[in-house]
């Protein structure tokens, strides 16, 4: 009986395996559409990219997403030379992140740290003074900590711990705190005397800059799939456009925060995992009358800032906000991409490889660590996007091809920012980096 089992079996190794005829595919492949696979496929094309003309700007006081705190090419060297590096309290762990990148104004760059710890540095690398953001009787590995903006003489940073301080910029002196009911780890934007903050990734505030009192307070949706740190309110002179964790964005009048539109940012790239991530990681941005955003998990819309209305959505995702210049918008991608649209219709210009996963001795262990790619930022004529690899890369506008590398020890952890023609990043390893 055994013997016979035994020829059965080692008749079965012998039958030969039938290879069906007809085209491969592969499976993610299988699932997108025929606008996302379209999409991916386009050949680059090198095209004019009207960049305007590079400005010493003396201040990086906020965040660009508000066209009164972006310069849109500001004055940089062609070549990147680190002048000084210092440390700005702990670096990355595995339970706490630096996520606040640097601001620039008065002849100090104004950081955080992965502790909560805020610090003043001048711009030749020398310490000045710093600010805890965690309560007397809290550790300050139970919150992240949030974001910077200046503001006439005054730092305004949030907290996980859920508040909106103003500080004195030269001093560290704390002037005021607002209690915002929760987590406010996204950066605020100051702008014509209010500060604009979005709390739990579900409510927007509008603060007293001069006291911290609340001026007006408006509720979103929040969603439990969201990526640290929220996105700082885009405001114009008119508006205020605020996003929340379920993918919603929303406009308001900025004074008296009466409710104008609301546009929901739906949709997501078949096959991928990242795609259950549906947060606005592509912070709201206002260039003229468009707001740009984008989701982590596959698109990139422009909106009218008057009416909400959908202009065009692209089959991207955007993990850091649009760069708005000339006739087009730049972004990194849900897929490590650099990418270059056409502003007016979102079609692609150009998409270019960045660093991914880590590379593994052995192919058929899994790739459990990523790089990240922070950016872009236009400076010097070129885009600048700072990654986890260790390296400050530059490209052309017009092609996308790279045109310089410089090294950063330890690799950055935050997004580039450039002021008096110095470029300023931190590193993962909480050290301060001034190029020039």
């Amino acid at each position: 009986m055994a013997s016979a089992i035994a020829a059965g079996v080692l008749a079965g190794c012998t039958d030969r395996e039938i290879i069906l005829p007809g085209e491969r595919l592969g499976v993610r492949e299988v699932l997108q559409d025929n606008a996302t696979a379209g999409a991916e496929t386009l050949g680059n094309i090198t095209a004019s990219a009207n960049v305007p003309a590079a400005t010493n700007n003396a201040s990086w006081p906020q965040s660009h997403v508000s066209p009164s705190s972006r310069t849109t090419n500001a004055a940089l060297g062609s070549s990147l030379t680190q002048i000084w590096s210092t440390s700005i309290g702990q670096g990355d762990k595995r339970r706490a992140r630096i996520i606040t990148d640097p601001v620039v104004a008065d002849g100090r760059v104004f950081t955080i740290d992965s502790a909560g710890r805020v610090s003043a540095t001048s711009t030749g690398g020398e310490a000045l003074w710093s600010y805890s953001l965690a309560p007397l009787r809290d550790d300050p590995s139970q919150a992240l900590a949030g974001g910077l903006a200046y503001d006439n003489g005054r730092v305004y940073v949030t907290s996980g711990f859920g508040t909106l301080s103003a500080l004195d910029a030269s001093s560290g002196q704390e002037i005021w705190t607002q209690k915002l009911q929760a987590t406010a780890t996204g950066a605020p934007t100051v702008f014509g005397g209010l500060v604009y903050v979005v709390a739990g990734d579900s409510t927007a505030w509008a603060i007293e800059a001069d006291d911290g009192r609340v001026r007006w307070q408006s509720d979103g949706l929040g969603d439990v799939g969201n990526v640290a740190g929220a996105a700082p309110p885009a405001v114009s002179n008119t508006h205020v456009v605020f996003s929340f964790g379920s993918g919603a964005v929303q406009g308001a009048f900025r004074q008296g925060g009466l409710r104008l539109w609301s546009a929901d940012i739906v949709g997501a790239r078949k096959g991928f995992a990242i795609a259950l991530v549906d947060d606005i990681t592509g912070y709201p941005v206002i260039d003229g009358n468009t707001v740009f955003a984008g989701n982590h998990s596959g698109r990139v819309v422009a909106l009218n800032v008057n009416s909400g209305e959908r202009q065009w959505t692209a089959q991207h995702g955007a993990l850091d906000p649009v760069w708005p210049a000339g006739n087009s918008v730049y972004f990194v991608s849900d897929l490590n991409k650099l990418v270059r649209l056409n502003a007016q219709d979102g079609t692609q210009i150009w998409a270019v490889d960045l660093p991914g996963y880590e590379p593994v001795r052995r192919p058929q262990r899994r790739r459990d660590s990523a790089f990240t790619n922070h950016g872009p930022i236009m400076a010097g004529g070129r885009l600048i996007v700072a990654s986890s690899d260790g390296l400050i890369r530059s490209f052309d506008p017009a092609s996308g091809d790279l045109i310089g590398e410089t090294e950063i020890r330890g690799g950055a952890t935050t997004r580039p920012v450039v002021a008096n023609g110095t470029l300023y990043v931190v590193s993962k390893n909480g050290v301060l980096h001034a190029y020039r």
